[in-house]
Parts: structure tokens; sequence; C-alpha cells
């Protein structure tokens, strides 16, 4: 029989206290509702990924010192390897695929290409997503700031410069819009 507490409901798979148990749990995600079946230990990047087709966020370290796997959590810059997906419940969960408009790109993934930010690209979602949730919070950050906020990204190919570029371009280019409104 399901239980039930806020945006989850608890299914039981084979015995109470056995490890298949899985847990229906509402996820909203890029703006859209998802009731997926979860494990107690599943992580958020498991569920992204394998649950959601949402390849974007990417498996780098599965320690947290990487970034590679860094989403936004209610507009916070959120490490989806260390995070229990059932701890995204309630939340606002946004992936690199969720921050553009239709086809129009947001300004970081836009100031990213043109400015050749990344190289092989496997460490951009991530930095595109720890800079956004710095620069929606504070738009006008300073650069000690931005660095400060991409600090947990590590890119192997680069040597920063291009990645500072493009996220400065952003942030102009962003101050610039909202100024003349």
């Amino acid at each position: 029989m399901p239980q039930s507490a806020d945006s989850v409901s608890i299914f039981f798979v084979g015995n109470e206290t056995a490890p298949s148990t899985k847990l229906i749990a509402k996820f909203c995600v890029n703006g859209s509702e998802h009731e997926l079946a979860v494990r107690p230990y599943d992580v958020l990047l498991d569920v992204l990924r394998e649950n959601l087709s949402l390849t974007a966020t990417k498996r780098g370290c599965d320690m947290g010192t990487c970034g590679c796997c860094t989403v936004l959590l209610d507009g916070e810059a959120r490490l989806s390897c260390l995070t229990l997906a059932l701890d995204a419940v309630g939340k606002s969960i946004t992936t690199l695929e969720g921050i553009r408009e239709g086809a129009v790109l947001d300004e970081l993934q836009r100031c990213w290409y043109e400015t050749g930010a990344s190289q092989c690209g496997f460490c951009s979602p991530g930095f595109i997503l720890s800079s956004k949730a710095l620069l929606d919070r504070k738009p006008e950050a300073t650069l000690d700031e931005i660095k400060e906020a991409i600090s947990g990204n590590i890119c192997r190919c680069t040597g920063y410069a291009k990645i500072l570029e493009a996220i400065q371009i952003a942030q102009k280019q962003k101050l610039d819009r909202n100024i003349c409104k």
C-alpha cells in the first residue's frame, strides 16, 4: 500500500526492508514535473541522466571535486553527484538543457560558444551553471567573485582565460539589456 508525504509516495518492491525499495517522487526539472521511481540512495546525477535522459550533466569524479555535475537547485549551484535525489523533491532543478528559451541560447551558452571557451566541452555545463547561479544572484559580480564561483569547476583543456572572458561578456550583455528596460 502506498504511503504519502508531500511529493513522495512510498511503494515497496519486495519487503519493506529490502534494498530494492523504490519511492515514487515528483521532481520539477527544467520547468516540467516528472514522477519517477527512485531508490532512497540514488543521487540526483543518476536520476537526471538515466531516468530523464538529460545528459548535459556530466559524471566526472563522483566525489564533488570537479564540478562537471553541477545543476541549479532553486537557483543555487549544487553538485548532483553528492545530492541525494530525494533531497531535490520540492525544489526547482535546472540543468543546462533548461536554461535556454526555445531555440534561443542563454547569454552564457552563446558567449561560451562565441569566445571558444570550451575545447572538449565536457566541463562546460558545470561552469555555465555555476556562473549562471552567481550572475542571477549578483549581476554585478567582480572578477574575483566570478573566480570564486567557478573555483569548484575543473577544466583540463584550457587555461581558464576564455572561460572568464565568456562569463564577463555574458555578464556585460545581461547588464546592458537590463539597463535598456
